[in-house]
């Protein structure tokens, strides 16, 4: 048995104490008061932060198709540096995901490049076209957990209504990309001032929560477990509140740019902040907070939508909508819940690891810190600062909305089932 030691650690914030690691099992083996300083390594965390190691719900890894602005090796990269352990891939990939062969393909590469676990998401309807349901059944036995047209939505009430049933009945997660197309058409910038002050095509509010009541009806009447993609407006809230208190299955998650930016930053017309949702206002923006912060929205996701500058760097309105997320998200919840005292590592591993577990039946990922559990696991330094730089990214891309700011927690250690993924000491 090889044997790790993270000697001086605080799980979850909280009283220091020390850790063994059975890295040969990939389990934590002892946590005790006395350092294991007779480990085969020794990590002196410094009294730094351990939390489970993170799971994000909706990422874009590009591969197949893009791989000039992401694989899954560098989206990989950015996870673990990012301090994930588990990352949900989008099917909107070329091919699209909608074959069990393709959904194969991508968990065999990430398991052979072994810095996360990659997990593809199926497609809802074949080749995202909206017109035909992609063989979920077959999909769900070939280990596909999740299902989604992310980057469309399923507009067609009947082939969604088909969806949530076959859903259900295969006991997998149905992600919502809601958006009525039919409201958005040539929209770029949130429908409010700032965009009829800019001179752009305003997204309205509706176009997201018409498809998410809907959408709360259907799974009401006809079952299944709903999750909701990037959850953008106040309005979304209220009516995931209604959903939760009628006993619906739904779970929602929002990003860290739509709890962090808002439509302001579009006064530079630039195409980094071009997003889809796109950036809100302020008050949907503390909508989105309080709502985390309830329960009222389950998760953080980044949509880590990685692009290259020849995408970005052109008129706003022919910007291709995304922004990097997987480096700067845990920095970004930091500031926004423990920085400002509105909540404590407990909630940060909570949204950011335990849920997004819980939601997508992960067995070995956001588990408690205790023995016999995975030693799947980050360390954070609350008190490093950095800044945001788009070329120091692990990522392929370089496209980051926060350019510039500084942040003060930092991920200094990341851990695979025992295994180092990340060291910001060798970075």
């Amino acid at each position: 048995m090889t044997t790790l030691a993270l000697n001086n650690v605080r799980p979850y914030g909280e009283d220091v104490t020390n850790i063994l690691i059975d890295v040969t099992d990939g389990v934590i083996d002892a946590v005790g008061e006395n350092p294991f300083d007779d480990a085969d390594e020794v990590v002196d965390c410094g009294g730094n932060v351990l939390l489970p190691g993170l799971v994000d719900m909706h990422v874009h890894l590009r591969e197949p198709g893009r791989e000039d602005t992401e694989t899954i090796a560098t989206g990989s990269d950015a996870a673990a540096k990012g301090g994930f352990t588990a990352v949900f891939t989008m099917a909107n990939t070329s091919p699209v995901i909608d074959q069990p062969f393709l959904a194969e393909a991508v968990w065999t590469k990430g398991q052979e490049y072994g810095k996360c676990d990659v997990y593809p998401v199926g497609s809802i309807s074949q080749g995202l076209k909206g017109e035909q349901l992609t063989e979920i059944g077959l999909m769900s036995r070939s280990g596909v957990r999740m299902f989604s047209d992310d980057g469309k939505c399923v507009n067609d009430p009947q082939l969604m209504r088909r969806a949530i049933e076959y859903a259900k009945a295969h006991d997998v997660v149905l992600a919502q990309h809601a958006e009525d197309h039919r409201m958005t058409e040539g929209s770029v910038a949130h429908e409010g001032e700032q965009a009829a002050r800019l001179g752009l095509r305003g997204w309205p509010r509706l176009a997201e929560e018409s498809i998410v009541a809907r959408d709360a009806i259907m799974t009401r009447d006809y079952g299944g477990r709903y999750h909701l993609c990037h959850a953008s407006t106040e309005g979304t809230v209220e009516l995931l509140r209604f959903a939760k208190n009628q006993g619906i299955d739904v779970t929602a998650e929002v990003t860290p740019h739509h709890l962090m930016l808002t439509d302001e930053k579009l006064a530079t017309y630039d195409g980094l902040f071009r997003v889809n949702p796109p950036l809100r206002e302020a008050r949907d923006a503390e909508a989105l907070k309080q709502a985390l912060l309830d329960g009222n929205v389950d998760v953080v996701a980044t949509d880590h939508a990685p692009h290259g500058s020849e995408d970005k760097c052109v008129e706003f309105e022919h910007a291709k909508p995304g922004m990097l997320g997987l480096e700067t998200s845990l920095a970004v919840v930091h500031r926004i819940f423990v920085e400002s005292g509105e909540a404590d590592w407990r909630f940060v591993a909570k949204v950011m690891s335990e849920r997004p577990a819980e939601i997508l039946r992960l067995e070995d990922q956001g588990r408690p810190i205790n023995v016999g559990e995975p030693a799947n696991l980050v360390l954070v330094d609350p008190q490093s600062p950095w800044t945001a730089h788009g070329d120091e990214m692990a990522s392929k891309a370089s496209n980051t909305p926060y350019e510039d700011i500084e942040f003060s927690a930092r991920v200094v250690g990341t851990w695979l089932r025992g295994t180092q993924t990340y060291d910001a000491k060798k970075a």
